[in-house]
């Protein structure tokens, strides 16, 4: 029997609640190809008012929210900057390239962390040799589980407003970011033209993100993520959810971010582990293993705890709603046998 609280795979895993299982049920739909799917297009609304954008778009996955932003940003043979370990990169199957016929260029920063003077430095000049530089994307939460700090995001798009250029926000977990800032979510969209957010992580919804923009850029997006299939027709029903993770679930990430911190600590104090608690700002933690992995893994896999190996020695636990005190006690006792 599969229990939430033993998974510390990723915060992609969430169940939904049961106030959402409710709202899905009982969701008035219609037809959002039409326009006329009311619970959509209550979530659109919302989500651009949260966000602090002049419109919003409900897609299947951050993926897709991502790949629109550039779609509707860019053209052909152009050239998106993004970090040297973004997800449009790394993890997004060349998407870029395929759909949208850009090139990504690359700025490396300390941490992932994003500075306006290595994005700056890898802006084109205007030379007919090189491809026009025509967005900047950014993340935040970032994937390694550290925040941007605001200041560097106002400063980024200060100069990416001098340059012309627009900014984008992979923000998968923005909503997390926000949360270890201590500031309201629209503090940090406000620094980019257009962000992009999951519903389905820590915010529990079962599927969805949610692209925001200026009202033009968001009906390109709509043409454009008809033209990808995903014109999914009675999307109330999942819009329902959406709802309710945008609305209701934003204030309990602090307590994952807390439990997160709480397994840091513990590892910390261990001999068998290697790990930085003060880089442990959102729900993610990130340690070196310095025993046998392969016996650690056969050990939680027979206790029934759901972590993904290793990669070079070093795990990443995340937790998310389902896991609770006991869960992390339980883990860490395990873990620091």
């Amino acid at each position: 029997m599969y229990t939430p609280g033993k998974d510390f795979r990723s915060d992609t895993v969430t169940q939904p609640t049961p106030a959402m299982r409710a709202a899905m049920a009982a969701a008035p739909i219609g037809d959002d190809v039409y326009r006329d799917d009311p619970t959509t297009n209550r979530l659109e609304e919302r989500a651009a008012e949260i966000l602090g954008k002049e419109a919003a778009l409900f897609v299947s996955s951050g993926t897709m929210g991502n790949q629109l932003a550039i779609m509707s940003q860019t053209r052909r043979g152009d050239e998106v900057i993004c970090g040297q370990n973004a997800h449009i990169l790394i993890h997004e199957v060349g998407a870029a390239a395929v759909l949208s016929g850009v090139t990504l260029r690359q700025a490396a920063f300390p941490d992932d962390l994003f500075r306006w003077r290595e994005i700056e430095e890898v802006i084109r000049p205007r030379d007919i040799h090189e491809p026009p530089t025509a967005l900047v994307c950014i993340e935040n939460a970032l994937s390694n589980g550290r925040v941007v700090p605001l200041v560097n995001m106002r400063e980024i798009y200060a100069m990416a407003g001098r340059r012309h250029l627009p900014v984008h926000i992979d923000g998968a977990r923005i909503f997390n970011a926000a949360a270890a800032l201590g500031k309201p979510v629209r503090a940090l969209t406000a620094c980019a033209d257009t962000v992009s957010c999951c519903l389905s992580k820590g915010l529990c919804a079962p599927v969805g993100s949610i692209l925001a923009g200026p009202e033009e850029v968001i009906a390109r997006a709509r043409k454009y993520r008809k033209m990808l299939g995903g014109g999914m027709r009675q999307t109330g029903i999942l819009a329902a959810a959406g709802l309710l993770a945008l609305e209701e679930m934003p204030r309990r990430l602090p307590e994952d971010h807390a439990r997160a911190k709480e397994l840091a600590e513990i590892l910390a104090a261990s001999p068998l582990w290697d790990t930085a608690p003060a880089k442990t700002e959102i729900n993610m933690v990130f340690a070196f293993y310095k025993g046998d992995a392969e016996a650690l893994n056969r050990r939680l896999a027979a206790e029934g705890w759901l972590v993904n190996p290793p990669e070079k020695g070093v795990y990443r636990f995340v937790t998310h709603y389902g896991i609770e005190n006991e869960d992390i006690a339980a883990l860490s006792r395990l873990l620091t046998e």
